[in-house]
């Protein structure tokens, strides 16, 4: 027998995220040695039905030995066979219908050092006669109707290393039930009806190694719960609705290497009870409803080797320094995460050792080569089955300075822009990849509509890739712009983009709409808050004001609205000669336009459109008349000056031009003439000295006899 079986998902696997890796490997190993030594028949008088043979098996210790087996696994049985070889060491009663075991029936099998019970119909603790076996190793009662475990239900078993009572119905286990079992290794207690765990159970218990009790549907995990077990190396905490773990739970698992928190209710990472298992290695927390990796939520985890972060269905974001310190991290797993669609480019700092990055089955559309680039030991990456953009921030891909290993290359398919639509990735030309590119904010992690009560904490996500990075904002139903690190009442929005609505009540509903913008353009996502099935909608009719009219610009403004979709301003003159109809689409939470560009002593019209989250569309209209320009006056004085600049300008770079010369002799058309600013004219002619480079004296001089400068008319 192998030394670890293959176990559920709800809590079994004693490793649960080397687990499976893990147990491949060793169940390769225990195929080949099975291969290696053959099972041999044991020449005994065997019972009816049952097999008699020498087996490969391993001690709880992973000891291997040769162990004499008795195999009566399946029969359908209510009792167990008579006369069993006394030389039996494994007795196999596996998926039978016993229901009671009698000490008689086993007490003369003095090398009994494995009973296999399970999947049988035991109800009573006090229904296996177990006395007097002090020999015995493992001891399988899983699967049966157990319902509570008295004290001292195994105290007689005194060398008993192992213990499996998984699968059952216990709902009540008494402070000293395990008394007398100083010796055990490995408990399961997984998938029970446990509603509480007693720290009581692990005093008696202090050579413990491996502890599931993941299944059962525990409230919470309670201060210094686990104290006792200082030796323990595996605990798996799977599938029992957690919702979080206080900061001392962990507090005394001083061996702990490998941790499972695997389909729980956590809705953040329980960072400050992790600081206190100074040695894990192995972390799973895998199907939690996490919707952000935070700045610091794995930090100076120094022996961490593997990290599961799969399976989980709201995760949106992994922001900014989330994994900081891990200099024994070798492999993350992030994968079939179908919201995740960010990645912060300097989501890692200080993982010198990570060789494998699992990112495949998410909603990424590109990674930042910043993130690779902070992983200096990167040997390979899996990031198929993502909606990649083949675009400026994935273009490292095909960079020649990249010797990254992609897993499933031939799965790694472009999904944007169009023409690029399942490509695969390296065969995209570098060249044919822009060095710039739009934001892009994920649909997948950005629902249209989202139902809640009063009186809940609220966060919104928004995130999006681009080159360059993109600066991101809120704008809430009243038209009221939130910038990241801002507060105002009850929002909130932090560095990454994440708005935080506390205590929301049905003033808060409505159309919030997040915008990312960069110098190439913006991307926006709206989503409707819904509280207590209210949204409201603007009753307030729409006006366009004007604030300001100038020669050449108009000033418009106009009040905000509730839940505002879009909002376009459209203008033109009356005279449809002189201009063009011209449309600008106001970006989200701008109440104000200056219309530019016009000209002077001209009626203009202008028109604000906006459409509304219930489909309703306003339109209100003005009209305005530019000012006449003075062109005259202004033309004058400005000329004048002009001309009076120029002229002691060229004047003195002719004097430090000829600076150590003996003497100045000028041409008879450069006398230093300025000539004046014709106020009629639309150009203007400056006429230079002679101008010689100090550094060439002695040669002959390199003369600029003048230069014309055409100054556009101001009404053209």
């Amino acid at each position: 027998m192998c030394p670890v079986k293959a176990f559920t998902l709800n809590g079994s696997c004693p490793c649960p995220l080397k687990m499976r890796h893990f147990q491949l490997n060793l169940l390769l190993i225990c195929m080949a040695t099975t291969t290696a030594i053959l099972v041999v028949p044991w020449k005994v008088k065997c019972p009816l039905q049952c097999v008699c043979q020498i087996r490969p098996w391993y001690t709880p210790r992973s000891v291997y030995r040769e162990a004499a087996t008795v195999d009566c696994n399946d029969l359908f049985i209510s009792t167990v066979p008579e006369r069993l070889p006394e030389g039996t060491q494994i007795l196999l009663l596996q998926s039978n219908n016993i229901v009671k075991v009698e000490q008689s029936e086993l007490d003369y099998l003095k090398n009994l050092t494995e009973l296999d019970l399970s999947q049988n119909s035991f109800s009573d603790i006090w229904d296996f006669g177990l006395k007097n076996m002090p020999q015995l190793l493992s001891l399988h009662l899983e699967e049966n109707q157990l319902a509570e475990l008295p004290d001292n239900s195994f105290s007689s078993l005194a060398n008993l290393q192992e213990l499996y009572l998984n699968h059952n119905q216990i709902r009540r286990i008494s402070p000293q039930a395990f008394l007398g079992l100083g010796n055990l290794l490995r408990l399961h207690l997984n998938s029970n009806f446990l509603r509480t765990i007693d720290s009581r159970w692990f005093q008696v218990l202090p050579s413990l190694e491996i502890l599931m009790i993941g299944g059962n549907k525990v409230d919470a995990i309670l201060d210094m719960n686990f104290r006792a077990l200082s030796n323990l190396r595996s605990l798996v905490l799977a599938g029992m609705n957690l919702r979080e773990i206080s900061d001392y739970a962990l507090v005394g698992l001083k061996n702990l290497e490998s941790l499972s928190f695997y389909d729980n209710n956590l809705i953040s990472v329980p960072k400050r009870a992790l600081q206190q298992v100074p040695g894990l290695k192995f972390l799973d927390l895998n199907k939690n409803p996490l919707q952000r990796i935070k700045q610091s939520d794995f930090t100076n985890m120094l022996h961490l080797k593997e990290l599961g972060l799969n399976n989980m269905e709201e995760l949106v974001s992994i922001d900014k320094f989330a994994l900081i310190n891990l200099p024994e991290l070798t492999k993350l797993d992030m994968t079939n995460n179908p919201k995740l669609s960010y990645i912060h480019p300097s989501a890692f700092h200080h993982l010198p050792q990570m060789e494998t990055l699992m990112l495949n089955n998410n909603a990424l559309s590109a990674l930042h080569k910043q993130t690779l680039e902070s992983l200096p030991s990167l040997q390979e990456i899996s990031i198929h089955s993502n909606p990649l953009h083949c675009d400026c921030v994935i273009r490292w891909v095909n960079s020649t300075e990249n010797h990254i290993r992609f897993i499933e290359p031939q799965s790694t398919l472009c999904a944007e822009p169009p023409d690029l639509k399942r490509k695969h990735i390296r065969d995209v030309p570098f060249r044919e990849m822009t060095d710039r590119c739009l934001p892009l904010i994920s649909e997948k992690s950005f629902p249209s509509h989202l139902d809640v009560v009063d009186g809940e904490d609220i966060s919104l996500h928004c995130r999006a890739l681009a080159e360059p990075e993109p600066e991101i904002y809120w704008v809430t139903p009243s038209g009221l712009k939130l910038l990241p690190f801002s507060e105002d009442g009850k929002y909130k929005v932090d560095s990454e983009g994440t708005m935080e609505i506390r205590k929301v009540t049905v003033q808060e509903a409505g159309l919030y709409t997040c915008m990312a913008q960069n110098l190439i353009g913006a991307d926006t996502r709206s989503i409707s808050l819904i509280v207590n099935s209210s949204f409201p909608f603007s009753e307030d009719m729409l006006e366009l004001i004007i604030e300001e009219v100038q020669t050449y610009n108009i000033l418009v403004s106009w009040k905000p609205h509730l839940n505002t979709i879009s909002s376009n301003l459209t203008w033109s003159s009356f005279n449809p000669n002189l201009d063009l109809t011209n449309v600008a689409r106001i970006p989200t939470g701008t109440h104000m336009y200056n219309i530019t560009r016009l000209h002077h002593d001209t009626e203009y019209w202008a028109c604000l459109h906006i459409a509304f989250a219930n489909l309703q569309t306003k339109v209100a209209c003005v009209n305005a008349r530019t000012k006449e320009a003075q062109f005259q006056y202004l033309e004058s004085r400005q000329g004048a000056l002009m001309a009076l600049f120029l002229c002691i300008l060229v004047m003195s770079i002719s004097l430090i031009g000829n600076y150590g010369l003996n003497s100045f002799k000028f041409q008879s058309r450069s006398q230093g003439i300025c000539m004046p600013w014709k106020t009629a004219s639309s150009s203007v002619h400056v006429v230079y000295p002679t101008f010689i480079k100090q550094w060439d004296q002695g040669r002959k001089g390199e003369t600029l006899l003048a230069m014309e400068v055409q100054a556009t008319s101001l009404d053209s």
